[in-house]
């Protein structure tokens, strides 16, 4: 079986590592309004675990969280659990509910997520698993593919940081040109001076042509 986030679950409950294992298959699938169906179920098997013997009328998954809610004075992390708890009910109400398919990847992952430390908190705060377990986070990369990130978030974040540092800026600001002013010569041409060949070539033309003219004439 392939590593999950919710191993630690394994040897706890096994009820509840089956329940939510299949919400993750489901988010795999990419069956979300299914997948928020699932840990909304899961969320339910977890109040009525804690509830245990107290349980008395409560029948619904609101009865039982308004019970739970009543606790006086509950630490931080009790309200942690019932909130999340809380929200798993209503995103799973939601989507069962709902006329319409919608594909709310975001949604579903969050109730994963929320699935998943609630179920740190009952882990050692009900069943008295080893504190280390509350270290855990949720992976995604490990819900995706099956194996874990050998990278934490801190080290995925510098990263990601340094490859934005490395691209090259773009350059926005054009660069200013002064115009060219522009520049003009005129240099004067020297007025000619003399008869042009031309008009001596007529000239000559005109003067053979008298002479033959007044030879035939004679």
């Amino acid at each position: 079986m392939a590593k999950t986030n919710f191993d630690y679950l394994k040897n706890i409950d096994k009820n509840l590592f089956e329940i939510v294992l299949e919400a993750e298959r489901l988010y795999r699938g990419e069956f979300f309004e299914q997948c928020m169906g699932q840990t909304r179920r899961f969320g339910e098997h977890l109040c009525r675990n804690v509830l245990g013997s107290k349980r008395t009328n409560e029948v619904t998954f609101d009865e039982m969280l308004s019970t739970l809610k009543d606790k006086p004075n509950p630490n931080e992390l009790e309200k942690e659990f019932i909130d999340d708890l809380y929200f798993l009910k209503k995103q799973g109400n939601i989507s069962v509910h709902s006329g319409e398919v919608q594909k709310d990847a975001t949604t579903a992952l969050e109730c994963l997520q929320r699935a998943f430390e609630a179920g740190l908190n009952y882990s050692v705060f009900h069943q008295k698993a080893n504190t280390d377990i509350l270290k855990l986070r949720y992976d995604t990369e490990l819900l995706i593919t099956g194996s874990s990130s050998k990278k934490s978030l801190s080290d995925k974040y510098l990263e990601a940081k340094e490859q934005a540092q490395k691209k090259p800026k773009e350059k926005t600001a054009k660069k200013s040109q002064d115009p060219k002013s522009q520049v003009t010569s005129m240099n004067s041409v020297p007025r000619r001076t003399g008869i042009p060949p031309f008009w001596i070539v007529v000239g000559v033309f005109f003067v053979i042509a008298l002479i033959t003219l007044i030879y035939v004439l004679v």
